[in-house]
């Protein structure tokens, strides 16, 4: 691939680095230094988590209309380091803060966790969007074509080493990361991530001059409030039926003036004003643009319940870890939350093996020179993603029963190998060669060319809101469990010799698979 484009998957990886050396082991930072119970850090994480994913669906609506994607990442990446360091000097400040302060040094590590928020809210759409441009203009130099097919494999073939890229640097933050703070201490635990997004920036400004940057068009700038519109007046007409006279009229006036944009222009003959020959046909079409961006809610709403099964490495999965025989030789054990290196390292090992091998003898039974369609690819995921947790609930079952059996049944130390939790994790990392790269290329490819940080945003969207349906989830079902036999049925008991987590996972497997069946039924009708 060409220079600009591997710099941008460069410093992706250093901001996954970054990023999952905090989000990673911040559950046991909540537990064990903020002293917050299993159930509280888990709500904590994942709202955090939620809100983080859901950002870039609001700045990168603002960065299509608005801003150029070179700026974007400019100033957000220095906001989201802004926020590193902050959140860097509440962890050296915290031992020497008197205890009767412990809220106040909550509030400190709220604001400066939601900074990162705020920062990478723009920095990761506009990013991924930045280096699939630069593919894509390169496509348009002069003197190279290529076909429908060949731009497609090829832009399929950028998600995908993207999404390496990014495992890469969540690989090393995930294990690395983990145990500094562990054994160091989360003040150096913390600065390096710091560190490694303010290289980044200067790595980012280095290629200054291998970029190409797409200038935004004036009509361009009004895309948003055109949508909004749209949206606006079809849902009033839906509402009343059509049956108020003014109300579809309404709708008819926005649909005409949506479309006739570029025809009035193209009346024009003031190059400056219509910006090329192609504004008469975008504009004709971006109707239709709106009306695809909305049927493509369907797949996002049933790509949720695996967005919430994609939050449980960093929260249970952990504390289980955190509950099990953890020595390796006589000195060392492993930090719980080095485990999620395991689906890192499964999508690094086997991310080669999907082209070289998978793809090869698919394509023979398929007759697809892609292999497999884009839906079937996020599909299988979604059908691994089921028997992971099928897998961790049948785990923790056993767990369980060891935990009773022993002497110790309180926390630590259960005598079970946390190795038992690794096909869970491998699982859950092969899910994700499938659905998380299906469902980037998906909302990439789908969406309107002027609104691809859009679809880029709506790909981490599902993840944004998926992790505030699992806090919700945990909310309600330890409402309900706490009920039980006064109490002592809370299935996120601090007392992990008596959580119910395997059924917690039971429960997700269930709601999963009624999710992976609503997506295959609505594959049949769904027409590109």
């Amino acid at each position: 691939m060409f220079l600009e484009i591997n710099v941008a998957i460069v410093i992706s990886g250093m901001e996954r680095f970054a990023f999952k050396g905090v989000a990673s082991n911040l559950v046991t930072y909540l537990t064990d230094v903020m002293e917050m119970s299993n159930s509280s850090a888990a709500k904590f994480v994942n709202s955090w988590v939620g809100f983080t994913s859901m950002l870039p669906l609001i700045v990168a609506t603002l960065a299509d209309s608005y801003w150029d994607r070179y700026s974007t990442i400019l100033a957000s990446s220095l906001l989201y380091a802004a926020g590193l360091v902050a959140l860097t000097s509440t962890a050296v400040r915290w031992p020497w803060i008197p205890s009767n302060k412990s809220s106040h040094s909550i509030l400190s590590l709220s604001w400066s966790l939601y900074m990162v928020s705020l920062g990478q809210g723009g920095y990761n759409p506009s990013l991924q969007a930045f280096g699939a441009d630069q593919l894509e203009a390169r496509d348009e130099l002069p003197g190279i074509h290529y076909d429908e097919k060949s731009s497609e494999k090829r832009r399929s073939l950028f998600f995908q080493w993207w999404y390496f890229g990014v495992c890469c640097g969540s690989l090393v933050g995930v294990s690395v990361m983990s145990y500094i703070q562990d054994t160091l201490g989360w003040g150096i635990g913390f600065a390096i991530p710091s560190l490694s997004m303010v290289a980044s920036i200067l790595i980012f400004l280095c290629g200054n001059r291998f970029y190409v940057r797409k200038q935004r068009r004036i009509e361009d700038g009004k895309s948003i409030e055109d949508v909004v519109r749209y949206v606006k007046a079809s849902f009033v007409r839906m509402i009343h039926g059509g049956s108020n006279g003014s109300l579809e009229n309404e709708y008819t006036k926005v649909e005409l003036e949506l479309q006739e944009k570029a025809v009035l222009c193209n009346q024009d003959q003031d190059i400056a004003t219509c910006n090329g020959d192609n504004t008469s046909e975008e504009g004709q079409h971006f109707v239709e643009a709106v009306r695809i961006v909305l049927g493509l809610l369907p797949v996002w709403v049933m790509l949720l319940m695996f967005a919430v099964i994609f939050q449980q490495p960093a929260t249970f999965f952990t504390k289980q870890g955190m509950t099990m025989r953890r020595n390796v030789g006589s000195n060392f054990k492993i930090p719980p939350a080095a485990l999620q290196s395991a689906i890192t390292v499964s999508i690094i090992i086997l991310m080669p093996w999907y082209d070289t091998v998978f793809i090869p003898i698919v394509r023979i039974f398929t007759r697809n020179e892609k292999g497999i369609s884009v839906m079937q690819r996020i599909g299988i995921g979604m059908f691994l993603s089921v028997i992971a947790m099928i897998i961790a609930a049948i785990t923790e079952e056993r767990r369980l029963e060891v935990s009773r059996r022993s002497d110790k049944l309180l926390i630590d130390d259960v005598p079970f190998s946390i190795f038992w939790l690794l096909p869970q994790y491998i699982l859950l990392g092969v899910s994700d060669i499938f659905t998380v790269v299906g469902m980037q290329e998906f909302f990439y490819s789908e969406v309107p060319v002027r609104m691809r940080t859009m679809g880029i945003a709506l790909y981490t969207s599902v993840f944004g809101v998926g992790s505030f349906l699992s806090a919700f989830l945990i909310s309600v079902i330890e409402y309900l469990t706490s009920s039980e036999r006064g109490g002592q049925g809370n299935w996120f008991s601090d007392d992990m010799a008596q959580a119910r987590l395997d059924k917690y996972y039971w429960f997700l497997a269930f709601a999963s698979a009624m999710s992976l069946l609503a997506f295959l039924t609505f594959c049949r009708f769904f027409k590109r």
